[in-house]
């Protein structure tokens, strides 16, 4: 009888996780647009009106930002189009894009200016290629380089107190304190993922010192930066146009929500 009650007990315990985790992981339409609805466009889809930028490089064509290198506009530096909202600190950000092949870009974001060239950031970015090369990993602009390939989570240690310059502790394009912790899959099959010559989405979640980078719904870096020399947790967001052979990206449904 006692045996028969506990089987009982279990049964209706189980049941009851079974529901809750149903409650939790089905959410109703409305729930999901709720949800949605902590997101805010910071892009119009008309002008560029609250962005900073150098008109001979970005433009808005059928409602996207674009970013364009021509024969005649050839670049001796990177050049971004940046978001005048303020700076942001924790995160997240969601847009479309679509890149030509020989396109290299990236979404800039807790970064700084780099007051020695115009219209130039320097900081964290999702980078973004049109051979999926680099799509996905987490790149620092101007400063530590390579922080996560994509498919690895990172943890980021600083530099010995005897290196003074940060590019002292930079081998081969990436970070000498990139530490892997583990593999979120293969880097070629996360890049198979990526569509070529079409529109994908990224999606940034910062969040403290993590950040973590996905493309169409797939996370593709983790990174958890413990480099308190040179880690920044809030700064400018914006997007890149990359010294190169003529090329074009293109930004639209732009969303962001302040956590």
């Amino acid at each position: 009888m006692i045996s028969l009650i506990s089987n009982k007990t279990l049964l209706a315990v189980a049941t009851l996780a079974t529901v809750a985790w149903v409650n939790l992981t089905c959410q109703t339409p409305a729930e999901k647009e709720e949800l949605q609805a902590d997101f805010k466009p910071i892009f119009n889809g008309k002008s560029l009106e609250g962005w900073e930028y150098d008109p001979v490089y970005w433009s808005v064509k059928d409602g996207a930002i674009v970013g364009e290198i021509t024969p005649e506009t050839v670049l001796k530096n990177n050049t971004f189009i940046i978001w005048k909202g303020g700076e942001l600190g924790d995160f997240e950000l969601k847009l479309d894009y679509w890149i030509s092949e020989t396109g290299n870009s990236g979404v800039q974001y807790r970064s700084d200016r780099f007051t020695e060239v115009p219209y130039a950031l320097r900081g964290y970015q999702a980078d973004i290629d049109g051979g999926n090369r680099y799509t996905g990993q987490n790149y620092e602009e101007r400063k530590r380089t390579t922080l996560a390939y994509r498919g690895q989570q990172t943890r980021i240690t600083s530099q010995p107190d005897s290196i003074k310059e940060t590019r002292g502790f930079v081998e081969r394009n990436a970070w000498k304190g990139l530490n892997l912790v583990s593999e979120l899959g293969d880097r070629a099959e996360l890049g198979n993922l990526i569509k070529k010559g079409d529109w994908n989405t990224i999606h940034i979640v910062a969040k403290g010192n993590v950040m973590k980078h996905y493309v169409n719904g797939t996370l593709m870096s983790e990174v958890t930066d413990d480099d308190a020399k040179n880690r920044m947790l809030k700064g400018l967001m914006g997007f890149q146009v990359h010294v190169g052979p003529p090329m074009k990206v293109m930004f639209k449904n732009i969303q962001l929500k302040k956590l």
